[in-house]
């Protein structure tokens, strides 16, 4: 089974109340067995929202509002649910596909917390818990696309 995030499949869950649907990532879900997880939802994040970016070791909205525990939180709570359908499906996680860039889900590029489209080397959220419970095929749409 393959953890997805929601907003490339079209789920208008992004922090604008739209979306990041992502074809390639479409037809991939199609072929194979697959959990999808909105991360930032699951925190209790309202869609639309302003925009978070990490700065430093927190995440911060575009107003300056510390956003990180909600982060947190939905790392945690999507990691359960995806880990949860696996079990109940009987088969293990392979991996997952991430949108690039996010605090949630980026995988080793995030932007740099300036909300000026800058990107620095990081991890999101999510990303960080998928690789603390082992799982070590994780790319975003960006490899897939590729």
């Amino acid at each position: 089974m393959y953890i997805i995030s929601r907003c490339l499949l079209g789920s208008n869950c992004k922090y604008n109340g739209g979306n990041n649907r992502c074809e390639p990532v479409i037809r991939f879900a199609r072929e194979h067995s697959c959990c999808s997880v909105c991360p930032e939802t699951a925190g209790g994040l309202k869609s639309p929202r302003p925009p978070a970016e990490f700065q430093g070791s927190r995440v911060r909205d575009r107003n300056g509002k510390d956003v990180t525990e909600a982060f947190v939180k939905g790392a945690q709570e999507s990691w359960e649910q995806a880990r949860s359908a696996a079990e109940q499906r009987g088969e293990p996680i392979e991996g997952a596909i991430l949108k690039a860039n996010s605090p949630s889900c980026g995988c080793g590029s995030i932007y740099d917390g300036t909300f000026s489209g800058q990107k620095i080397p990081g991890d999101g959220c999510f990303t960080r818990v998928l690789k603390e419970q082992g799982v070590e095929h994780i790319i975003t749409e960006k490899e897939l696309e590729e």
